[in-house]
This record gives C-alpha cells, structure tokens and sequence, in this order.
C-alpha cells in the first residue's frame, strides 16, 4: 500500500517575511535595498509568467516571441541571419537553428539563402509572423497599461527614469549581463 499523503503547496513569503528571514541571517543586510530589489525580481517574474501565457494563447512560445521581436527590432525587411539571431537572443548556433527550424514549420519565419552571398542563409519574418507579433504587442499594451493605472503620469515618468538610471548601472557594471539600452539618448 503506497502513501498518498498530498504535501500541501509551499507559498512563497511575503516580500517582508522574506526580508524578514534575510535579516535574522545576515544582519548586514539594507532592508530598504533588499525590497527593492526582491519587489523587482518578483514583479520581472510575474510579468514573464503573464507574458508567456498571453503568447501560449496565440499558439507561440516565449522563445518564438523573443525571435520575432528580434527580427521586428532589426527593422524593414526583417530579415537576419542565423548567427545574429544567434548571438541577440544569447543562444548556441544549433539552439538557434532549431527554433528557426520549428518557427519555419510553423510559418511564423522563412529561412533563404542570401542572394548576394549563396553560403550566407537568411531569416526573415513571415506575414503571419509579424501578424503574431502584432497581436501579442496588443495583449501586452493591454497587460502593461493595466498593471500601471495606478500611478499617475507622473509616478510613471519617475518611476520610468529610475528604472532606466538603475539599467544603465547594471549595464556599466556588467555589461555582457544582457541587452543595452543605446537607444535611449
């Protein structure tokens, strides 16, 4: 006879109770950083879970968005090659080569050789892949705007200049961390 004893599902803390526990085992600890640090972290991670499921309901993975939002960033016509999708999203080529495989079967890229260099292969958004991206950028306009319809335009200006302030600190500090901000002035 097994034991099918549920375990009950572990909650994560409050931001104060995990404050709270960080500060009885490291009392050098500034809980005024430490919340804002933890709050930030909490709330990348929820808006990376609401943003994953808003794509899954349009039939697309967060890995396949990341793709389409590069080739849209690069600008008219799309268009990249393997390598600097590659290199953009920080994966291995063969990584890359296979979610361009997978987006191609889909219809969301296609994959061509370049016409003035044979050997050089290029990776190009399709109409339903930019029609996809259109509609997760609706979905998350409507997301972001309600989760700040709290704040005034004010507290957003602010809060925008701070949350820019403090990237462009990590970027300084840790520069191969992920994505810059250039162009933002």
């Amino acid at each position: 006879m097994s034991d099918t004893t549920e375990q009950p599902e572990l909650q994560e803390p409050s931001l104060d109770e995990q404050i709270a526990a960080y500060q009885r085992e490291f009392r050098d600890l500034d809980p005024q950083v430490e919340q804002i640090v933890s709050a930030l972290g909490r709330l990348n991670r929820r808006m990376n879970v609401a943003y994953g499921r808003q794509v899954a309901a349009l039939g697309i993975s967060n890995a396949e968005w990341e793709v389409l939002k590069t080739l849209v960033l690069s600008g008219t016509p799309y268009r990249l090659g393997p390598g600097e999708l590659a290199k953009r999203l920080g994966l291995t080529p063969a990584a890359m080569t296979h979610r361009i495989d997978r987006m191609a079967g889909e219809g969301l890229v296609t994959r061509d050789r370049d016409e003035n260099n044979r050997v050089r292969v290029i990776v190009e958004l399709t109409d339903e892949g930019r029609t996809k991206w259109l509609e997760a950028m609706r979905m998350a306009t409507t997301f972001e705007e309600d989760l700040l319809q709290d704040l005034s335009g004010g507290e957003r200006g602010a809060l925008g200049e701070i949350l820019i302030r403090l990237l462009r600190r990590v970027e300084h500090e840790q520069p191969d961390a992920g994505g810059r901000l250039t162009d933002l002035g």
